[in-house]
């Protein structure tokens, strides 16, 4: 199936860079495969800005958007990215209709991080350096992006390894992604990929190749504004420099070299690039803290010519294995799996004959260690304030809702029996229809099978209030197939922000919407409800829920929560 990509990049589109050539080889393979694809990006080219203004203005396909100016991105920096630039980020993000927001290197104060933080569509995000995760500083902003991303993937196993202490998950390896380059007959020419610690490495490999009059030195430059190597007297007319920042202008140097000697902090793609193209790389372990390993090595390769063979044979084989084909398969599969996370739209089919009822799926009585409310108050409440239907979650103890059914008999209005269960370290679960109680202190996954196993239906109450006990971003993840309704608001939250995280959550994977009061005092019940169908049997309830209306109708929490410490300040005095 294909699917709508939308790729981001925190680096300027009009200048070389590694993260670019990754993102634009699978761009280009993803099209291939019959993928929509828009590469979103900062630029400094005028007709890239011109360009991109054009296609936000229309909301027309593109195959890259230019968002705006590129700015110097710095580790110590805070969010660097100009307010136009952020609001042609939320433009495109909007108007693209992308199934997937794929965004590279998000661990900096960038476009990616933007992207991937404020996307409503699945996201999967790509971190290919442990030098480039120092965003966002608070560990609570990090779990915030966390629990919005659906896929980690890394290049290597490093970098998923440093990448993983501040954003801890499941990572998925990745290849970095190579051009396959035509294999040409080999010079005696010998490639050092020149760093600023490459002078040490440089007087050795000049020895070396002092003992080597047949052969060559090429220093190349893969960096913009490098220092300028000097060159050994010794080897004069035999070494150049070669300033080459992307592959297209390396990939003839690289073609015609025999031997490659990576840089010790240098570009793992430039490595990369040197193997895909027949050469033999010398890079022995250690060789970082002693440069004159790799000369040794280089100078193996250069004498021994059925090793130089069969080293160039061998990173072939690799490169071959890291190609940007290979790239994309393994990202479709991460975007097929990801894909899967998120539900079906279910047909809209109210009980067409039914009234409209309000309903609030959340409160408490005096079974709950931190309630007042008696139950026959709470019934006569609810139906003064006009509600249908209640559901009654106390917490750890089924009593009360057992009690609130018996006592609603006879009554219009209509009681769901359900209990507000705390699990083993994720937080807290509501069981609705429930016909016995669900034991504490077991776990997320041992409590949602307790519940299904009396044909109750799984609800989840303020699932990202932070100032409680919840579950974390892999739990809900790893158990959204079982989530029966989502809690997107919740009267009693201190902050919004709280509720328009699970709002954005549940629309994100299509899950049916809930609200609640979360009541503790008479005052507040209804304040948090939802207006639908009216309903006998949970599988009606849920056909309603789906077409429900969400209702706020919030009081003071100032208020409702001094009503509750009074409240249980007369009662620790009774």
């Amino acid at each position: 199936m294909a699917v709508r990509v939308a790729l981001v990049t925190p680096f300027a589109w009009s200048q070389p860079h590694d993260v670019n050539e990754h993102v634009a080889g699978l761009a280009r393979e993803l099209r291939a495969r019959g993928h929509s694809v828009t590469v979103l990006a900062p630029s400094n080219r005028a007709r890239d800005l011109a360009a991109g203004r054009r296609a936000l203005a229309t909301g027309a396909p593109a195959d890259f958007i230019a968002l705006g100016p590129a700015v110097p991105i710095s580790r110590r920096s805070r969010m660097g990215v100009p307010v136009g630039v952020r609001a042609n980020l939320t433009v495109a993000l909007a108007s693209g209709g992308y199934d997937i927001v794929h965004g590279f290197e998000p661990g900096l104060p960038s476009l990616s991080y933007l992207a991937l933080r404020d996307a409503s569509a699945l996201t999967v995000a790509t971190f290919l350096s442990a030098e480039r995760l120092s965003y966002p500083p608070a560990r609570t902003r990090r779990e915030r992006l966390l629990g919005r991303l659906d896929a980690l993937l890394a290049t290597s196993p490093e970098t998923a390894e440093a990448a993983a202490e501040r954003f801890p998950g499941r990572y998925e390896l990745v290849p970095l992604g190579v051009e396959p380059l035509e294999l040409t007959a080999k010079r005696k020419l010998l490639v050092l990929e020149w760093g600023q610690t490459e002078r040490p490495l440089l007087r050795a490999l000049a020895r070396e190749l002092a003992a080597q009059p047949a052969w060559e030195l090429a220093v190349l430059r893969t960096r913009p504004l490098a220092s300028r190597p000097p060159l050994p007297r010794a080897l004069r007319g035999r070494v150049r420099v070669r300033t080459a920042l992307d592959a297209t202008t390396r990939a003839d140097l690289l073609r015609e070299a025999a031997v490659f000697v990576p840089a010790v902090e240098g570009i793992p793609r430039v490595e990369l690039e040197a193997r895909a193209a027949g050469a033999a790389v010398a890079s022995p372990p250690g060789r970082i803290g002693q440069p004159e390993l790799a000369a040794a090595e280089a100078a193996r390769l250069m004498e021994d010519d059925a090793f130089r063979s069969r080293r160039a044979e061998e990173g072939l084989a690799e490169a071959r294995a890291q190609s940007f084909a290979s790239l994309a398969d393994s990202v479709i599969e991460v975007y097929t799996a990801t894909t899967r996370r998120r539900r079906p739209v279910p047909p809209r089919t109210p009980l067409e004959t039914r009234d409209w009822i309000t309903v609030d799926l959340h409160m408490h009585t005096t079974w709950s260690h931190d309630c007042s409310i008696d139950v026959d108050e709470l019934l006569d409440y609810a139906e003064a304030e006009g509600l249908g239907a209640i559901a009654v979650t106390d917490h750890n103890v089924f009593g009360g809702a057992l009690e609130a059914v018996e006592r609603a008999r006879g009554r219009k209005l209509i009681v769901i029996p359900g209990e507000e269960v705390k699990t083993d370290g994720q937080g807290e679960v509501i069981g609705l229809f429930l016909k016995e109680e669900v034991p504490r202190g077991m776990s997320f996954a041992e409590t949602l099978e307790a519940i299904r196993a009396q044909g109750g239906l799984v609800y989840i109450p303020h699932p990202f209030d932070r100032l409680h006990a919840i579950p974390d971003a892999a739990t809900l993840h790893r158990h959204l197939a079982e989530i029966d309704v989502f809690e997107v608001y919740n009267a009693r939250l201190l902050f919004e922000g709280y509720n328009e995280e699970a709002l954005r959550f549940a629309r994100k994977y299509n899950l049916t919407a809930g609200a609640g009061s979360d009541a503790h005092v008479l005052q507040g019940v209804g304040t948090g409800a939802v207006r639908m169908r009216r309903f006998t049997t949970a599988e009606e309830f849920l056909l309603s829920l789906r077409s429900a209306e969400i209702l706020r109708r919030p009081k003071s929490l100032a208020y409702l929560q001094g009503l509750k410490w009074v409240a249980q300040a007369k009662e620790r005095v009774r």
